[in-house]
C-alpha cells in the first residue's frame, strides 16, 4: 500500500474521531449494560474496551519513544510494509470477520472493570490524537516500532500506527455489537 503521508494521518486521526465518539455514547450507560456478555465465551463492552487499554498500555509509551526519537525529514509518501500491511489489513473490521485468538495478558475475560476503563480509553484516545499530530513531521517508512508479541520484530511506523488504530476499531465495533445484543436482550425482558 502506498499512500501520502498526510492523507493517512488524516484518515487516522478521523477514526480515532470516531472512536472518541462512541466512548463519550459508552460513558452515559449503566454498567450493567456495559458489562453484559451476549456468551459465556463473548466479551462485555467494558472487556473489550479493556483489552485496548491493554494494548495502548504498550503501543503507547513505545510509539511516543520512537517519535521523539524519530527522523525527522521531509517525506511525502508512505509505503506499507509486507508484515505491517499484513498485520494492518487483519484488524480493519469486515462483514463476517473471525473471531481471533488474544494472548493471556490481553484477554480481561472475567475481569472485575467498571466505567473508569472508559475513562482510561478516552485518555489514551487523545494520547493517539497527539501522536499523530506529532507524527505529521516524521519519517513514518525509516522510523520503527516494536510490536507487542516480539521485541525483535519491528514495523515502521505507519503501519504500527494503522494496526493500533484499525485494531482500536476492530474492537469498538465489536463492543456496538455487544451493546445491541445488551439493549435488545433487556427489552426481551420488560
Amino acid at each position: 500500500m502506498k499512500i501520502e503521508q498526510a492523507v493517512l494521518l488524516n484518515q487516522l486521526q478521523k477514526i480515532t474521531g470516531y472512536h472518541l465518539e462512541a466512548t463519550r455514547d459508552l460513558r452515559g450507560l449503566p454498567e450493567q449494560v456495559l458489562n453484559f456478555k451476549p456468551s459465556e465465551d463473548g466479551w462485555s463492552v467494558l472487556e473489550c474496551i479493556e483489552h485496548l487499554v491493554r494494548y495502548g498500555n504498550f503501543y503507547i509509551p513505545e510509539i511516543q519513544k520512537r517519535i521523539r526519537n524519530g527522523s525527522h525529514q521531509d517525506v511525502q509518501d508512505f509505503k506499507s510494509g509486507l508484515l505491517g500491511n499484513y498485520f494492518a489489513e487483519m484488524m480493519v473490521p469486515k462483514p463476517g470477520m473471525k473471531k481471533m485468538k488474544t494472548f493471556k495478558n490481553m484477554n480481561p475475560a472475567g475481569s472485575r472493570l467498571d466505567i473508569t476503563v472508559i475513562d482510561t480509553f478516552t485518555r489514551q484516545l487523545n494520547e493517539l490524537l497527539k501522536i499523530l499530530e506529532a507524527a505529521s513531521s516524521i519519517d513514518l517508512n525509516r522510523t520503527k516500532t516494536s510490536i507487542s508479541i516480539s521485541r525483535w520484530v519491528k514495523l515502521r511506523l505507519g503501519d504500527t500506527l494503522r494496526v493500533v488504530i484499525y485494531h482500536n476499531d476492530r474492537h469498538i465495533v465489536q463492543a456496538m455489537g455487544v451493546l445491541k445484543t445488551s439493549k435488545a436482550a433487556a427489552a426481551a425482558f420488560e
